[in-house]
Formats: C-alpha cells, structure tokens, sequence
C-alpha cells in the first residue's frame, strides 16, 4: 500500500476526509497523540485500523467528533453527568464512555455494549472531523504495544505502507492520550489518567471510582473496557524496569548492575550525574513536563541500542498518575523497590 505524506492545507485535509468515509485510514494529530482514523460507523473500517495496528480486537477504539451534535446518535442516553463533563472539557483531553447506540459497530467498540468519544481541540483534527461528515475512531497511530507517537516521524516509522495517508501536523502539545471515564456504570469510574486529572472530575462529580487496572495488570480473564488497559502498553525494543527510589540509591543500583548496553530514563539534569546513556522525560516534581515527554523519550530509548533501560519512577499524584499508568505498562509491571 502507499501512504501518502499530507499537509495541514485545505486540499490536504479535503483528500483525507474522502479516503475516511471511502473506509481507509488516516494518520492525523490530535493534541493528545496522533490517531489512526476511520469512519466510526464503518464496521470494515474500524477492522482496517486493528489490521494496521496489529491490534487485539477487543480493545476498544475511541469514537472523535467536532460538536456536541454528533454526540447524541451514538449513544442511548446523554446523562446529565456525561453533559456536565463536556461542557466543563470538550473540547480537550477527556474520553467519556456511555451505553451505544446501534449506529456504533461492535468492531468499533471492542465487543462491548458501550462507545468511548471525545472532542479534540486540536485545529487539524477538527477540521479532519468536521471535513470528513462521520465521527473518526482513533487509537493512537503506532503498531500495537509500542509508545504512542506524539511527532509525524514516529507514525511515519510504524505506518507507512501500511495506512492510506498520514497528516504532517507537528508536535502534540499534551503528549499522553486522553483520560477515559465511564459513566456506564453505578459509579462513575476512571479507566485511563490523563490531562484531566481525578480532582478536576471529582469537581464536577464528586467522588469517583479509579479503577484497579490504572495501577496493576488486568487479569487476562477480564474484558478491557478502555484502551490501555489490558496489554502491554507503549514500550520500548528495550526491556524497561521501573527503580522506586531517591536517586542517590537509582544512581547506586545503576552503578552496580549497569554495562554498554544500559540506559536510564531519568529527570532533566541527572543524566550529568549517572556514567551511562541517558534519556530524559522531564522535571523531577513537574509531572506536566513529564507528560510531554515520556513517550518521545520512550522512542529515543531504542534509537540509543540500549537493551535495557532503568526508570525513575514518577510521582503518582495527578497528571503524575497518568506517567505512571503509561511507565508501568511500558515495563510490563516489572518495579524494583531500592
């Protein structure tokens, strides 16, 4: 297959929108990561987007659209929890899960009974959207498994040839996906953390579920409800391994255990500090600057040859929540306590 390289022009976008409703695949920014879209209501082109992937098929995809309008024919009911959350973050980095409506293929939501949207406030995104007149489906637009890609370059690694086109939109300016919640069920109940953090929900809610499977593995006999939570997730070639610990005792166990084919994943200005290759995702107490940077940092890991790599392990508190989410999926659940 060829994939065509595009821009952000209007003709650009105009090509891509058609190659959508014909039930091909676009690679496009959102500011969250690049999604791989197709025609949400298409059942043959949501397997189009788990046949590029190389995607488990009951990992549901995550319905975009560009107004509230397009919300409502896709779901059973909007409540009115699920209406004050869009009207406090839509558009932005927030995923809200509801019952489906039969327009929603079970392709497009995994084999379950319920769809995940949002509405992205990225410009090119939207206009994608709106240009191509169907909600877009859209899981992060790497192969199955490895970091989600916030640069044009790393979609254009993992996809080319294998996708119908890809929009040069440059940089993602969040850098994690979205945080995902339901609302179908008892409680509301947060699958995924992201930019929109448990507090910020907990203001329009009140107090709210986190789910088990934000902090440890799914078991395997468990139906993930959200992308992100059953696999392995945004790693690396390189074995990753999470240290929990001061970095006096990270820069000690490096030391002692460490060759030519190690690298670590530290904070901005250790890597000064530490006698092996060195990447770095963030400040140490700015989980923001962490969330920009972890998956790029992720990619940067294999390009150094390094087989395995140390990880500082990030503050769980906040946006912090969703670095760790994303690192103890890239090291498969593997944490050493110093």
């Amino acid at each position: 297959m060829e994939t065509k390289i595009l821009s952000t022009s209007d003709e650009d976008i105009a090509l891509a929108a058609e190659i959508i409703r014909n039930g091909g695949v676009v690679g496009f920014p959102t500011e969250t990561v690049y999604g791989l879209g197709g025609n949400a209501l298409d059942a043959a082109s949501s397997e189009n987007i788990f046949t590029a992937k190389g995607r488990p098929k009951d990992n549901p995809l995550i319905v975009h659209i560009s107004g509230l309008s397009q919300w409502a024919p896709l779901v059973k009911e909007i409540t009115p929890q699920a209406m004050a959350l869009a009207e406090r973050f839509w558009p932005g980095p927030l995923t809200i899960i509801l019952e489906k409506s039969d327009l929603i293929p079970m392709e497009t939501s995994g084999g379950l009974n319920t769809v995940a949207v949002r509405m992205p406030v990225d410009e090119t995104a939207k206009r994608l959207i709106e240009a191509a007149g169907v909600p877009v489906a859209a899981p992060s637009a790497n192969t199955s498994g490895m970091p989600s890609p916030t640069k044009a370059r790393y979609v254009i690694e993992d996809m080319m040839g294998r996708i119908d086109a890809i929009i040069d939109g440059g940089d993602c300016s969040v850098g994690l996906e979205s945080t995902v919640i339901t609302l179908a069920t008892d409680k509301p109940r947060l699958l995924r953390p992201g930019g929109v953090t448990v507090s910020m929900l907990e203001e329009v809610l009140g107090e709210i579920d986190v789910d088990p499977a934000v902090y440890d593995k799914l078991d395997d006999t468990q139906k993930a409800a959200s992308p992100g939570m059953k696999y392995k997730h945004y790693a690396p070639k390189a074995r990753v391994t999470l240290l929990k610990g001061s970095f006096e005792k990270f820069a000690e166990y490096i030391g002692k255990n460490a060759d030519e084919k190690t690298a670590a994943l530290c904070f901005d200005g250790e890597e000064k500090k530490l006698g092996i290759k060195c990447i770095t995702y963030g400040k140490e107490n700015d989980s923001l600057s962490q969330a920009q940077r972890v998956f790029s940092a992720l990619r940067e890991v294999d390009e150094t040859g390094a087989e395995r790599v140390y990880a500082r392990y990030p503050d769980k508190n906040e946006i912090g929540l969703a670095v760790y989410n994303r690192l103890i999926r890239a090291a498969a659940f593997e944490v050493i306590e110093l």
